[in-house]
């Protein structure tokens, strides 16, 4: 579409707006609906260590907001003369899984608990001894029954508990509902009612039942909403919250807010059987809509669902880009003490398109990007190392090579249990985020981490942000009975080019050699952790 049809849409209210609270950024994204992004703004952000506990701070949240918002109003009034009084629909994502418990005032009762917390192993051991059911550490009912064994003052307080998008979405609507690809990172669901399992209800009550604590799960949990419902509309104070101008009108739709898997699903059109998805930031998941019920229960592996409740295989690794993105920095500071202006993206180009003339294994050298502990590979915490021996091919191909086997590493050792032990077919694997925007070198390197094929498609740095827009567009503008599978298939992603790239043998036998390294090593990893502990310094 041209301007003037922009100009058109955002006057007649036909859009829809997009909101996402990613790890390191806060990205709001107006489309119009042809799905075509008008305008975004964003945030920067940082989490941080307080207490023992990963956070974001509260007040971040709120100014991000904001500022988000802000800088997409902005650049629509700087480029069509309009200010934005009203959007056809809004949707609220973020970073999945966390604890946010609050109290019959609203009281946020402990800092926000977010997924990169391992603090929780004791709970998320015994309820899935308990459930027979996968509960990972960063499921929000891990560090509700965590905070319950280790007897915190706030639990008896609490009046429901939500997650980050579940926590936005409430602000701006006064509804505490989330989607239910959400809510299954949360707590386990029930396929056929797509509600909390009864059962498992049931059985947590009985497991706390000494502890005569004055709620019950149910009533603390937010109500689930499948993908194409209304979930509410922005109240006065909403307005107040995201537009600080407030030339918003009141009244304005919500989809279901949703998790940034499920908005990763929508984004690169992975919610059909058979087919995944793998999202690449500070940390990194893979997800594969199921055909049928794994096997057996694997710590590695969530069970979680599409927003519209297909049951889904998740490997979710807490570590990814971050000691890759290090690494760079540095390189940058060596160019630029060298008198050489460097330029981002062309430093990222050229050190990543350099793995591609490496030896297939990394030439020996061995790699661990642990910035937090690692739930995969057992480690409570992490310290990024580098090593290698007098015999390793260390040059600057390798080097780079060895930092993208390891950033998809522990992944790798997940999505061997699903191909390899539970044979769960995948016809093709869609990826997004950053490391993408390099042409080939990502893609091969996920491609030989899961033997599979691995599509970008040229909405792939869009990300979630537009992925939750969708989701709102789908609400508003779906015909009667449209599966979101048909909308996504039929409406949003037909005619647009996709990029394949199949594994190359070479390349799924070097990754093969340098995992199996890298499992061997696992120990220096455990050996720095520990001789670095604070209380070793």
């Amino acid at each position: 579409m041209n301007n003037v049809d922009h100009k058109q849409a955002i006057v007649n209210g036909e859009t829809s707006l997009g909101i996402e609270f990613g790890s390191t950024r806060i990205k709001a994204v107006l489309t119009d609906d042809h799905f075509e992004t008008i305008a975004s703004g964003s945030y920067e952000w940082e989490n941080r260590l307080e207490n023992g506990f990963w956070t974001y701070n509260q007040v971040d949240m709120i100014t991000g907001l904001q500022e988000a918002y802000s800088d997409m109003k902005q650049k629509v009034e700087s480029t069509y003369g309009i200010t934005i009084r009203t959007i056809g629909s809004i949707g609220i994502s973020a970073m999945m899984h966390g604890y946010m418990p609050f109290d019959h005032t609203g009281e946020l009762l402990v800092p926000f608990r977010t997924w990169r917390n391992t603090t929780t192993s004791q709970a998320a051991d015994e309820l899935t001894d308990l459930f027979q059911h996968n509960i990972p550490e960063r499921w929000s009912i891990a560090h509700l029954y965590q905070a319950v064994l280790n007897d915190e003052q706030h639990v008896p307080r609490i009046d429901h508990i939500t997650t980050l998008s579940g926590y936005i979405h409430w602000l701006l609507t006064g509804e505490r509902v989330i989607g239910t690809g959400d809510a299954s990172g949360m707590f386990p669901l029930d396929e056929t009612t797509l509600d909390y399992k009864q059962s498992m209800v049931d059985q947590f009550h009985e497991r706390i039942a000494s502890k005569e604590y004055p709620w019950n799960l149910k009533d603390i949990l937010p109500e689930i909403m499948n993908a194409g419902r209304e979930a509410g509309t922005l109240t006065g104070a909403g307005v107040k919250i995201l537009d600080q101008s407030q030339n918003l009108q009141p009244g304005i739709p919500f989809c279901p807010p949703e998790g940034d898997a499920g908005t990763g699903m929508v984004a690169t059109n992975s919610v059909r059987k058979r087919i995944g998805n793998v999202s690449v930031g500070t940390s990194v998941f893979a997800m594969i809509v199921l055909e049928q019920d794994l096997s057996s229960i694997h710590p590695e592996i969530d069970l979680v669902t599409t927003p519209n409740g297909s049951p889904v295989a998740m490997v979710h690794a807490n570590n990814c880009s971050s000691d890759l993105n290090a690494w760079l920095g540095l390189f940058r500071e060596f160019g630029e003490a060298m008198g050489q202006d460097v330029d981002s993206d062309k430093l990222f180009s050229v050190m990543l398109t350099k793995a591609l003339e490496a030896d297939p294994d990394g030439g020996g050298l061995l790699s661990y990007g642990y910035f937090s502990g690692e739930n995969i590979t057992g480690l409570e915490s992490g310290r990024p190392l580098f090593a290698r021996s007098p015999e390793s091919t260390f040059n600057l191909a390798n080097f780079m090579r060895t930092h993208l086997f390891s950033a998809f590493g522990a992944l790798k050792i997940g999505m061997d249990l699903l191909t390899k032990e539970e044979q769960v077919t995948i016809d093709n694997m869609f990826a997004h985020g950053g490391l993408f925007k390099t042409p080939v070198v990502g893609q091969k390197i996920v491609a030989a981490a899961i033997n599979a094929p691995v599509s970008v498609m040229e909405t792939a740095g869009e990300g979630g942000a537009w992925g939750i827009a969708i989701l709102a567009s789908y609400m508003k503008n779906k015909d009667q009975n449209e599966s979101l599978e048909d909308f996504l298939d039929e409406k949003v992603f037909k005619g647009i080019d996709k990029q394949e790239i199949y594994p190359d043998h070479r390349d799924v036998e070097g990754f093969e050699t340098f995992i199996e390294r890298y499992k061997e090593g696992l120990i220096i990893e455990q050996t720095a952790v520990d001789h670095l502990a604070p209380d070793n310094r």
